[in-house]
């Protein structure tokens, strides 16, 4: 069976490996039954908190911990199984990375490091997908006014639309800065973007114009709208709205931001308050405006992904150890439950398989 065909996708996980977790798991969505089905390990490995998957479904590229080191492991994706095979590790010491993102040709490997406050480069070998030695490690530097901002914390680095620029978010000192990607893979900073201090930018999602980008703040739980030079590759900041209700005082942490392909809506996750903030993209402005709020139905949404067919969401508890379906209405942005008893340990990130 083809799992790519119109009414199977296939999807990967990425998980913490503790409890029962055993790393990267697959699964299927059923959009004739809809519903999730066929979760099984892809590949046993440590921490594979964060992945991606080239534009060509030939290759996956994974955070991985290994001992007291750290780095990113490539895999060769059977996209009819979702079955994964390691081509090698790229490992250095100390904690591993929380992003890794590809450009659209698979030339480079982009990874984001929290702990260490660093971004990388790598160039993939053509030929086999493998992950050569770096070709930069970035030390940012700076803090922030929130006790966690103690020093940098690198949270996302991946290409701009036109692929000339590395986006980066530094949610330890309240930056979005843009590098420069030469040929051969190195960065070089061209601009940065202060945020309002304490806000903690965590991820960065770019409208189909390319003009507008959304970041996800942590700490103060907004969506910031900003403009985009492409050319220049400088970010300025428009917008400011909140993804937790007013009156909502515990503990919240935003997490994932994703936006739909027609740039119609931004979908914010809320850790604590555990639930989806839906916003509607002014087409012209950029401007965001509220829709709606769902729960994710358990307990810390780490991340979630709208399918190939953008007809539907699926959620990640981290904390709850449950997958969540939500239909999504592409008229109105809002989504509906449908399943949230699919049962993943500890789930961080959820990537399907792109659909040509």
């Amino acid at each position: 069976m083809n799992m790519q065909n119109t009414n199977q996708y296939l999807g990967l996980i990425g998980t913490y490996t503790k409890g029962e977790s055993k790393g990267i798991y697959s699964f299927t969505l059923n959009t004739g039954e809809r519903k999730i089905e066929n979760v099984q390990v892809a590949a046993e490995l440590g921490n594979p908190t964060y992945l991606t998957i080239t534009n060509d479904n030939r290759c996956v590229y994974s955070v991985v911990k290994d001992g007291d080191n750290g780095g990113v492991a490539a895999f060769s994706l059977n996209p009819a199984t979702g079955e994964l095979s390691e081509i090698n590790r790229e490992l250095s010491p100390g904690a591993s990375p929380c992003h890794v993102s590809v450009d659209r040709e698979s030339r480079y490997v982009f990874i984001a490091n929290y702990h260490k406050g660093t971004v990388e480069s790598h160039v993939i070998n053509r030929e086999d997908g493998s992950i050569q030695p770096a070709v930069s490690v970035i030390q940012h530097e700076g803090n922030g006014p929130d006790p966690r901002q103690e020093k940098p914390h690198t949270h996302y680095a991946a290409v701009t639309p036109n692929e000339k620029f590395l986006a980066v978010v530094e949610l330890g000192s309240d930056a979005v800065i843009t590098y420069e990607v030469a040929e051969d893979g190195a960065l070089t900073e061209v601009s940065r973007l202060s945020t309002h201090p304490g806000s903690g930018p965590r991820h960065l999602v770019f409208h189909p114009n390319h003009k507008f980008a959304y970041v996800m703040t942590e700490f103060s739980s907004e969506v910031i709208f900003l403009t985009f030079d492409g050319e220049t590759g400088r970010f300025t900041a428009k917008q400011y709205i909140s993804t937790i209700p007013a009156d909502f005082t515990e503990n919240n942490q935003g997490s994932a931001i994703h936006i739909s392909s027609d740039g119609r809506f931004i979908y914010a996750g809320n850790r604590g308050h555990n639930s989806i903030a839906i916003f509607s993209v002014n087409q012209e402005t950029g401007e965001l405006k509220f829709v709606d709020r769902i729960s994710t139905e358990g307990d810390w949404p780490r991340d979630f992904s709208l399918d190939p067919s953008e007809k539907f969401i699926i959620a990640s508890n981290q904390e709850s150890g449950n997958l969540v379906l939500f239909a999504r209405d592409k008229n109105t942005g809002k989504l509906t439950l449908l399943q949230s008893d699919v049962k993943v340990p500890y789930p961080v990130c959820v990537k399907f398989l792109h659909v040509k």
